[in-house]
């Protein structure tokens, strides 16, 4: 007479069945990213111009866009923070002010042409980097101020980089700023980020590291999360072709880990923000997943600032690109006010 597997037995053979599946699961991820997805697309410039690279004393190798053919005030342009960020974000931007000014635009450490090697990627290693870019900048220009724009969650660096250094900045302009809403507002330790060091080993490490990351950075994924962000299934396909060779570049994962595992996100910008005494023009989309601005009445009175909003997604320079120049220039022609002093 045969014996029937008790529920122990089958519990066995369930568990068993589960490793299986999941080291079968595993070996085809790996060998999927190593045989089937290029780590080294052709990835040129993403904007017009010079593109050099700066040896930096703390952000080590950081890639500086220029565009100097015209006189005036220099402009700074610095991207966002994402698994596939670089400067093909601000391209409409640059594109737009360099037939009139200077017009820099600095890919951040571990994204685009800058350094990708694997180390922390932290708030306070973004503002090193745009430390080092502003210095030049204002060196090839007699020394003045620059105006600089930010895009989400990089508007807390600039605001970190001016509230240290206010003599290098004439203005700062803020698009879609992160730490302004429930969840990612700054009260927090000063110079502080979000990271758990357990979350970035776990990831960042071989032999699944890499693969991971080429699943997140695959096309459907990168489709899907520029959707959320342009908050419509009507994207910019220039910037979605560029993103995907972007995060298919040797390290790319790297700094994209940090960022999912909170290092990147800083624990004070809303108070950095609340610190400007500098003219700040701020502009955010009412599209998407990016619209919750409920603390942005704690700056938007105060005479400084110039608090606006578009029917538009996180990145309103792709959308409606002569509403934002228009009202920046507006901004930028006010600039008669001197900069608030500091309360006692």
């Amino acid at each position: 007479m045969r014996r029937q597997p008790g529920k122990n037995g089958r519990a066995g053979s369930y568990g068993i069945a589960a490793v299986l599946t999941f080291l079968g699961s595993a070996a085809g991820l790996v060998g999927w990213s190593r045989f089937a997805v290029s780590r080294q697309m052709d990835l040129p410039p993403a904007l017009p111009g010079q593109l050099e690279t700066l040896a930096t004393d703390r952000a080590g190798t950081v890639a500086l866009y220029g565009s100097s053919d015209q006189e005036g005030v220099p402009l700074l342009l610095i991207h966002s923070i994402n698994a596939a960020a670089n400067a093909y974000e601000v391209r409409p931007l640059y594109k737009h002010y360099r037939e009139s000014r200077p017009v820099y635009a600095l890919d951040l450490p571990g994204f685009g042409f800058s350094e990708r090697s694997r180390r922390r990627y932290t708030p306070r290693l973004m503002v090193e980097a745009i430390h080092a870019a502003v210095a030049e900048i204002r060196d090839r220009h007699r020394g003045g101020a620059v105006d600089a724009m930010a895009l989400s969650l990089s508007c807390s660096y600039l605001a970190r980089a001016a509230v240290e250094r206010p003599d290098a900045y004439r203005s700062l302009g803020l698009i879609s700023p992160t730490g302004f809403d429930a969840k990612l507002s700054g009260d927090g330790p000063l110079d502080g980020h979000r990271g758990r060091d357990s979350v970035r080993d776990l990831l960042d490490r071989k032999p699944f590291g890499r693969p991971l990351f080429d699943a997140l950075a695959s096309r459907p994924s990168m489709r899907f999360f520029l959707q959320k962000t342009f908050g419509s299934r009507d994207i910019d396909e220039g910037l979605f072709a560029y993103d995907y060779a972007s995060a298919h570049q040797p390290g790319a994962e790297h700094a994209p880990y940090c960022f999912i595992a909170g290092h990147l996100f800083p624990t004070d910008s809303t108070r950095l923000y609340e610190e400007l005494r500098l003219p700040v023009w701020m502009v955010h989309g009412r599209r998407g997943d990016f619209v919750d601005y409920r603390l942005a009445p704690r700056v938007a009175g105060r005479p400084n600032w110039r608090v606006v909003s578009l029917p538009t997604g996180a990145f309103p320079h792709f959308e409606r690109l002569d509403d934002v120049t228009a009202d920046y220039d507006a901004f930028l022609a006010d600039l008669t006010w001197a900069p608030l002093q500091p309360q006692a």
